[in-house]
């Protein structure tokens, strides 16, 4: 299982979103170079559609393939009373044929995006990946060296850490928490619930980047 916020930022502000990161976490921040392709099953596998995502993250200096499968979101009383989703995952690596191998057993191709930004990850009370990444569009089919940006002026900002049923409430919780460190800069929400920019968002980044950068907490 895993936890997950989502929210838009202005790409005139990412610079400073990347300061304040850098200072909340501690840690270097990692390139993000994901080529993503969305499948979706076909008539021959059965009355209920399916959906797999594979990526390829072409940042690596040997680029490898992974198969992400996004299960339901957690419903109920206790689900409605948290302001993260928590969602069922599962991955797994894959050999550089699996896009064959799917279209072999009948899936089809719904979509590809090439996913370009960077990512933190670090340890605060959970296991935290904060990725923000513009989505680009291929002109024409895996041609991911044409990619333009779908939305140049818009970034997606996403926050990710796994959970178990025993203790998602915690890990929810902490994802909470430190959401409020970058309210400034954005709104985050559950995943489709998106409350757009922050108006003052702009003033909040040139007081970071005037002050030469977060300290780390």
């Amino acid at each position: 299982m895993e936890c997950v916020v989502q929210g838009i930022i202005e790409t005139q502000h990412v610079e400073a979103l990347e300061v304040l990161l850098q200072g909340l976490s501690g840690v270097p921040k990692e390139r993000v170079r994901v080529h993503e392709l969305c499948l979706k099953s076909g008539p021959n596998l059965g009355v209920v559609p399916s959906e797999v995502r594979l990526l390829c993250d072409l940042a690596q200096p040997t680029p490898s393939w992974t198969i992400r499968h996004v299960g339901g979101a957690m419903r109920g009383a206790g689900a409605e009373q948290i302001s993260v989703l928590v969602r069922t995952i599962v991955e797994s690596k894959a050999s550089n044929n699996v896009l064959r191998y799917f279209y072999g057993i009948g899936y089809k191709l719904d979509h590809e995006v090439l996913k370009v930004g960077f990512a933190f990850r670090f340890q605060r009370g959970a296991q935290f990946t904060v990725t923000v990444t513009s989505a680009n569009k291929m002109p024409k089919l895996h041609a991911t060296d044409e990619a333009v940006a779908v939305t140049p002026g818009i970034q997606l900002v996403e926050i990710t850490a796994p959970a178990a049923a025993n203790n998602y409430n915690d890990v929810a919780s902490s994802v909470t928490a430190f959401c409020e460190y970058l309210a400034p800069l954005l709104h985050l929400s559950k995943p489709g619930n998106s409350t757009g920019i922050v108006l003052t968002a702009g003033a909040a980044a040139a007081s970071l980047m005037s002050s030469g950068g977060a300290k780390t907490l």
